[in-house]
């Protein structure tokens, strides 16, 4: 059985699909943009989009009842690999202890011309 995961302190999904489901103990968060909720603006910088994009998934794990010690897996998108350095720096900042899982893939382009997206896999 799945359970769809939503909370106002990150963005609405922009389309035909949930923040967040849950099943079998797994937490599926979907992508995360680095859009603020409360005034859905994005920041320029890929140091702050990727601040904002950790923070919305934090805050759907929240609603779950999870923390990010609970992620297992993070796939991370990025409009650049020259990118990576900045968002590395602050994707390290959220995580203490052993660091989940990680992909980082560059793409051709992301929604809203964002220069970063994250998802995760987390685990009760």
């Amino acid at each position: 059985m799945k359970k769809a995961i939503s909370t106002e302190k990150a963005p609405k999904a922009i389309g035909p699909y949930s923040q967040a489901i849950e099943a079998n103990g797994m937490i599926f968060v979907s992508g995360q943009l680095p859009i603020n909720p409360v005034t859905g603006e994005m920041p320029s910088t890929v140091e702050e989009q990727a601040h904002q994009s950790l923070e919305n998934m934090k805050a759907i794990l929240a609603e779950a009842g999870l923390t990010m010690e609970d992620v297992v897996k993070t796939t991370v998108f990025l409009a650049d690999m020259s990118l990576f350095a900045g968002m590395n720096g602050v994707y390290a900042t959220f995580f203490d202890g052993t660091f989940p899982a990680r992909s980082a893939v560059a793409v051709k382009a992301l929604p809203k011309d964002a220069l970063v997206e994250i998802e995760c896999i987390a685990a009760r």
